[in-house]
């Protein structure tokens, strides 16, 4: 009697559990690689089919390095590979330094157009929500280099709500809401090195509430 074959692993399932490995180090597939020591875009999804649309598998030195920088056992790869649960959502993905940047929001603050990556992450509510990468110490000692947001514009603010707010000037900053009236927004510096901000909302493009932060 011929032995069963085992079943093969999917281009797929690696990659389905290298973006899980991620998630559990509260990371983006960029800053897992960097904190790999790898190209910041070896993990991207950019990254996963060539050209001409030849799938792309990840190094074995690659994964290896991946999950020494997390600290991960090989076995636990294996389960992430298997695992059947729920699927994290997959929210756009962009680096918070390219937020400033023309073409990746409306004039609501809604994630259009291309160039974003995709990241999962825990379930929102708001079909809209997107995720930014922080780059820099500018937010510290809240928000590190490397570190995600999770933002719905779609969600009501409230007085105390950490938020992105984008100017008309092209300015992204993060801040908390310290008061909004008709003729003012009062802004707080998460980073106590930066000053407050006063805008008027005429100067304000969006403003939209972070409802989850990697840590």
């Amino acid at each position: 009697m011929q032995p069963m074959d085992a079943p093969m692993l999917t281009h797929h399932q690696i990659w389905t559990a290298l973006d899980r490995l991620a998630q559990r180090a509260g990371l983006s597939p960029s800053g897992l690689a960097k904190r790999s020591g790898l190209d910041p875009t070896t993990f991207n999804k950019s990254k996963r089919v060539t050209s001409d649309g030849r799938e792309r598998w990840p190094s074995t030195e690659s994964v290896a390095k991946a999950l020494a920088a997390t600290n991960t056992a090989i076995d636990t790869f294996v389960q992430l590979i298997e695992e059947t649960g729920r699927s994290a959502q997959a929210v756009p993905l962009l680096g918070f330094a390219e937020a400033g940047s023309g073409g990746y929001f409306d004039d609501g603050g809604f994630p259009v157009g291309k160039g974003w990556d995709e990241v999962g992450l825990p379930n929102v509510s708001d079909e809209h929500a997107y995720a930014l990468e922080i780059s820099g110490d500018s937010m510290k000692p809240a928000y590190r280099d490397g570190d995600v947001i999770i933002v719905s514009p779609g969600s009501p603010i409230r007085r105390g709500d950490r938020v992105v707010v984008k100017t008309r000037d092209g300015e992204v900053m993060v801040k908390e809401l310290k008061r909004r009236t008709a003729k003012t927004l009062e802004l707080q510096s998460i980073n106590p090195a930066h000053a407050d901000r006063t805008l008027s909302p005429d100067d304000v493009e969006w403003i939209a509430r972070i409802v989850w932060a990697s840590q």
